[in-house]
């Protein structure tokens, strides 16, 4: 059902401390950079800061699974007794996220790629 584990988005309050923070932990600058985002990539793993997941309700980091088909994924977790977090919106150039709360409380993300032109 998925495509692997290989995004994980912390929620931050300082942008540029978080980002200060991530460039030594990960000994390279940032891909992406913006206010609503900063993004790294480190051993094939992307590592985002969103300076406004707290208001999103995100209350630590979320672990995003990539998978094929994003909205029909995301029904069977509501099936499954999970709660919305977030709808599935677009981040940019076609890229799909939403994520999920399971019954325990923890923050499951999914992502779908754009697809191919």
């Amino acid at each position: 059902m998925t495509h692997g584990l290989t995004t994980i988005i912390y929620p931050v309050k300082d942008l540029d401390r978080a980002k200060a923070l991530f460039s030594e932990l990960l000994g390279t600058e940032p891909y992406a950079d913006s206010a609503y985002y900063v993004g790294f990539k480190d051993a094939g793993q992307d590592v985002g800061l969103d300076p406004h997941g707290h208001s999103k309700g995100m209350t630590g980091p979320v672990p995003y699974w990539h998978v094929a088909d994003i909205r029909s994924t995301l029904a069977a977790l509501l099936g499954a007794g999970a709660e919305t977090l977030q709808d599935v919106h677009d981040v940019g150039g076609g890229k799909l996220i939403a994520s999920v709360k399971d019954a325990d409380g923890n923050l499951i993300g999914l992502m779908q790629n754009a697809p191919a032109e």
